[in-house]
């Protein structure tokens, strides 16, 4: 199963929106996909139309041995599409981990006793900060794509995270790579979205996908509906830039064959 984290540290980045729609698209050609939802906001859980009475079991359950991936992940109305959603108890999971062993390897531990051939492709929806929650998805994960906001801000916490990852490399993960950086939230009115796209195309080169997200007041509703923007709106700008982002994420990544 390949496993991708999508992860920023910074907070309203399009981090779930992007877990969401790409997930959706992944699941339209033909894989076989499991979105884990590791923040305890639940927002990737919501925006798939779980509810909390769906959500018996959950990624806290699977982090502290309670559950198994395959036991707690549930289906969505997405086909091919499960999702191992999350709950309110992953709040003090930080603190709970603290005393495991192996706390940084929790889900890294849990994936690699899921059924091989279960799914094809793992999106871990990552918290808004760089704790064990976020720790544990970098070190299960083999490929990173992070969602980048087009604003100053952004920048500095992108420089954070590449810290956060190469300290992750060289301690626990080895195998940890940058798949790419997503541009999101672009604003063709706003004179800084472009300068802030070329300084990190400047800085990150092809790492950097071509495909960018718009600001699109549809991708803001869909969540709303419990629908992918991709369902709940193909033909809006934002859903057809996550189409073109999932061909070239498809491009990047390896064949299912090989990863199984």
């Amino acid at each position: 199963m390949i496993r991708v984290a999508v992860a920023n540290q910074k907070g309203g980045v399009g981090k779930t929106t992007t877990a969401i729609n790409l997930a959706t698209a992944l699941a339209a050609t033909g894989w076989k996909v499991l979105l884990a939802d590791l923040d305890p906001q639940g927002n990737a859980s919501t925006g798939l139309g779980v509810g909390q009475a769906a959500r018996e079991r959950s990624s806290y359950d699977v982090l502290i041995g309670e559950a198994e991936v395959a036991d707690a992940a549930v289906a969505t109305r997405v086909p091919r599409l499960d999702l191992l959603p999350a709950t309110q108890d992953l709040s003090g999971a930080e603190v709970e981990l603290v005393e495991f062993d192996r706390r940084t390897h929790r889900l890294a531990d849990a994936f690699d006793r899921a059924s091989p051939g279960r799914w094809d492709i793992c999106l871990m929806d990552c918290p808004p900060s760089l704790g064990l929650l976020t720790v544990n998805a970098l070190v299960a994960a083999r490929h990173l794509l992070v969602p980048l906001q087009c604003e100053f801000f952004a920048l500095e916490g992108l420089s954070q995270l590449l810290q956060t990852v190469e300290r992750i490399r060289t301690r626990f993960n080895p195998d940890l790579a940058i798949l790419g950086i997503a541009l999101t939230m672009y604003d063709r009115r706003n004179s800084l979205s472009k300068q802030v796209a070329e300084d990190v195309r400047a800085c990150l080169g092809s790492t950097v996908f071509d495909t960018v997200v718009p600001r699109n007041v549809r991708l803001s509703e869909a969540p709303s509906h419990g629908l992918p923007a991709l369902i709940y709106d193909l033909r809006c700008s934002g859903s057809e830039a996550y189409v073109g982002l999932a061909r070239e994420l498809m491009g990047r990544l390896p064949r299912r064959a090989e990863a199984a």
